[in-house]
């Protein structure tokens, strides 16, 4: 609420808007927009209904036969809701907020639903707020949950710590639905205090929480579910879904990069349980936006490839997560909801030919509209532009003087086993060394472990993408260009780097938060593209993405094993080895 605008004010304009609502319903007055002739998906009465759609002030105000000051003729096409992402991690598109919704509007995407605990484990609070003021205005809302685990767990150095105390206010913007995935589900079974005052907090503002228990069950999962989190996205067999669903979750169907869960779960889009399941991508990158889509390439091979029905394809794209989010204006074609409309040439081919938000065309027949990229606090931008606190590094930073821990990788998998110990590189039997520098307060600290399965031969690739503390993760065959990759790294405050005999072969910069980049997505796509290709050249394994995968070895909430700025640990006793 400004501060020059009175309560009263703000209901005497609302409600001054409501009076010109009721005059177009009504036919007493022409409608703004008229999508004449429509052919519409009815997420109420599951089939496709016939009619002029009439708006008014970005609101749906009837359905029927209406005139408009500007009308577009639908024959031919299919009008659905505006797409909802349920669950989006925005960082994960390697762009400014503005620069993603640049890639989606064109994919018929209204809404996200973004938790950005990646930017939290950098700044803190201070992340959530850029986040907030980074997508302040933007066509597509984005709205909030706020980040339960930063850091994900004790035995992880992030940024920030955040506990209730620290998310609390945030509760007060009107962007904010809830709790987001709560990854220490651990903690929640065992009842810890600090977790739980976090799920009561979320309750206490009748917000949603959303879970993250891969693999989870029997009283385990009652716990869990017990403790008040609603929700899953980590479904990866038909059989955890269903028990889950039995116990009331709500499933979140991920079919993203970096997961993909939907040839499992598919079975789950059928009128027995279809109702309450959603859509969600969770990591979006690039390459994926610029040529395969966002949620509308969900429903497209949901129906092309597994044969589901394109109206509950729809609705677990649109209604169902408006319902789960209390969106209570949004996900339906119907008087009073928000006019927002992903149109499509048929409900075989899903090609969205037209994106219409709050009833303002922003896509339309190839052609986008320009955006105006938010505005945020000179101080805010400097800091998440300057978040690296660490001394150059040499090869002595990775010197290693004992037996280390040998980190598995699982092809096509971010689950990782425990392949015993080493003491060096042997590039021979795919051993390399990797190493995560701590790089937010200057501690020095840099855990040193081994890798099997990366398959790289010669040089060393590093990122600052390293989930979820984002500290630099780096692996190479020699300390000397694991040093030159981690040091381009800081000098570009953030990125990704690949490197051979001391040269930079490939690099992407990310100088958000070590995050992000100001360029455009296909600029970063381009740079992105590359550096892969380097990183294949100097032997990475078909089939891994170097830079994704990566990420992930340094995520301690994942088994089996993983490697933190203190060295590998046992993820699933929590301890290190």
């Amino acid at each position: 609420m400004s501060s020059r605008e009175s309560y009263t004010s703000i209901i005497n304009k609302r409600a001054a808007e409501k009076q010109q609502l009721m005059r177009v319903a009504s036919g007493r007055e022409r409608a703004e927009l008229v999508l004449k002739n429509a052919v519409y998906v009815n997420v109420f009465t599951n089939e496709l209904s016939h009619g002029d759609i009439a708006v008014k002030n970005g609101v749906i105000a009837g359905i029927g036969h209406y005139d408009g000051v500007e009308e577009l003729d639908m024959q031919g096409k299919v009008v659905a809701p505006g797409l909802i992402d349920a669950h989006i991690h925005l960082e994960s598109s390697l762009v400014a907020p503005a620069e993603f919704v640049k890639a989606v509007l064109p994919h018929g995407t209204a809404t996200v639903i973004t938790d950005p605990h990646e930017i939290a484990n950098v700044l803190g609070t201070d992340g959530i707020d850029y986040m907030i003021q980074a997508t302040e205005g933007l066509p597509v809302e984005v709205r909030f949950m706020l980040p339960s685990c930063v850091p994900a767990t004790p035995l992880d150095e992030s940024g920030a710590r955040l506990d209730y105390y620290a998310i609390d206010p945030f509760y007060d913007y009107d962007r904010v639905q809830g709790l987001a995935e709560m990854m220490n589900y651990t903690g929640v079974i065992q009842g810890d205090v600090e977790v739980l005052q976090k799920i009561t907090a979320a309750h206490k503002y009748h917000r949603r929480i959303d879970g993250h228990a891969p693999g989870l069950s029997g009283k385990e999962l009652n716990a869990y579910v017990a403790s008040g989190v609603y929700s899953d996205h980590e479904c990866s067999s038909m059989d955890e879904a269903l028990e889950k669903l039995s116990r009331g979750q709500y499933i979140m169907i991920r079919e993203g990069t970096a997961a993909r869960n939907l040839k499992a779960l598919a079975g789950l889009l059928v009128p027995q349980y279809y109702e309450h399941c959603m859509f969600c991508t969770d990591d979006k990158h690039p390459n994926d936006l610029l040529h395969f889509g966002h949620i509308d390439a969900i429903i497209r091979k949901a129906v092309q490839k597994y044969h589901v029905d394109p109206i509950i394809a729809i609705k677990a794209a649109t209604h169902h997560p408006a319902r789960y989010f209390q969106l209570s204006s949004r996900g339906a074609i119907a008087p009073g909801y928000q006019a927002d409309f992903a149109v499509f040439d048929n409900l075989s081919d899903f090609n969205v030919e037209m994106t219409i938000i709050k009833g303002k065309i922003w896509y339309q027949e190839g052609r986008l509209e320009p955006i105006n990229v938010p505005a945020v606090d000179e101080w805010l931008s400097d800091k998440v532009h300057h978040t690296f606190n660490l001394e150059k590094l040499t090869e002595d930073s990775f010197e290693n003087v004992r037996p280390r821990g040998v980190i598995g990788m699982v092809p096509g998998e971010i689950v990782t086993t425990d392949a015993g110990y080493a003491s060096e590189v042997n590039a021979a039997d795919d051993i390399l060394k990797i190493a995560v520098i701590e790089r937010h307060r200057h501690t020095g600290h840099i855990g040193i472990g081994y890798l099997k399965g990366y398959g790289l031969k010669e040089g060393a690739v590093a990122t600052s993408i390293s989930h979820d503390s984002h500290n630099i993760i780096v692996v190479g065959s020699n300390d000397d260009d694991m040093a030159a990759a981690a040091n381009r790294i800081i000098e570009n405050n953030g990125g990704i780097a690949v490197v051979n005999q001391g040269q930079i072969l490939g690099e992407v910069t990310l100088e958000i938060a070590g995050l992000m980049s100001e360029k455009a997505l296909t600029e970063v796509n381009d740079a992105l593209e590359n550096a892969k290709e380097q990183a294949k050249i100097l032997g990475v394994s078909e089939g891994i993405d170097p830079f994704m995968t990566l990420s992930f070895m340094s995520l301690p909430v994942i088994p089996e094993v993983r490697l933190t700025t203190r060295g590998i640990i046992d993820v699933v006793k929590q301890q290190y080895i």
